[in-house]
């Protein structure tokens, strides 16, 4: 599918899109509440450096509503990138200076405008409900700010860069909290972490982290098999 918009998504330093929990259906009111009392420990044992070093981005975690109920929006990057090639995440990545503060509005601009050019969605159809608390990812040095977001209006969506993303799909939340697909990814290195079976590949890492404590926090997590695990080049 493909989709233009009119005038691309561009944030001032000025700009803060509103973050606002009006309106939104009542299955998503679990997901704003973990917004407003989770801590960041509780989320993730990698934290930002108190030294402030990392690069400072943005994912947007875009909930929807499809055939089959709750949806999430994903992507599946290139193979080709330098870093998390291949890996199934949000759309997002690093903040811009115009996006301005990143301690503001500079990670909600991001989400939205970084959404916009990988999977070519039109922002105007999405509201903004909540923000989680920054985040680490160590490999790549990345601060990251989850921002929550309900597709209100949804629109067309593809992989607008083929050098940048392979490929752009939802999954319904159902076959996320589904035991059949929840599984411990293992890494090479012997590090263990939360894990999904979706669309053919395994989904990991930062993202699947993310995923599975919305899911527990959110009460929707339903009792699963821990002692699966799989490799990271798991194909169905």
């Amino acid at each position: 599918m493909t989709h233009t918009s009119d005038t691309a998504y561009e944030p001032t330093a000025a700009q803060a899109p509103p973050v606002t929990t009006d309106g939104l259906p009542g299955w998503l009111d679990p997901v704003a509440r973990v917004a407003g009392t989770v801590r960041p420990e509780q989320l993730s044992r990698f934290l930002p450096p108190e030294s402030g070093r990392g690069r400072q981005s943005a994912v947007l975690v875009l909930f929807g509503e499809g055939a089959r109920g709750p949806e999430l929006l994903l992507m599946e990057r290139a193979g080709s990138l330098r870093s998390h090639a291949g890996q199934i995440s949000f759309p997002g990545g690093a903040l811009d200076a115009e996006d301005g503060d990143p301690k503001a509005e500079g990670p909600l601009n991001a989400a939205l405008r970084e959404a916009e050019e990988e999977t070519g969605l039109d922002p105007a159809g999405v509201q903004l409900f909540g923000v989680l608390p920054r985040l680490y990812i160590p490999v790549s040095h990345f601060v990251v700010t989850p921002v929550l977001g309900w597709w209100r209006s949804p629109s067309p969506v593809r992989a607008v860069d083929q050098a940048e993303t392979a490929r752009v799909f939802t999954v319904p939340v159902a076959d996320l909290t589904d035991p059949a697909n929840r599984t411990t990814a293992a890494h090479p290195s012997g590090h263990l972490g939360p894990g999904f079976l979706v669309e053919s590949a395994l989904l990991w890492g930062f993202t699947a982290g993310v995923i599975d404590r919305i899911l527990h926090f959110a009460g929707w997590e339903r009792p699963w098999d821990r002692t699966k695990r799989v490799p990271l080049d798991w194909r169905a």
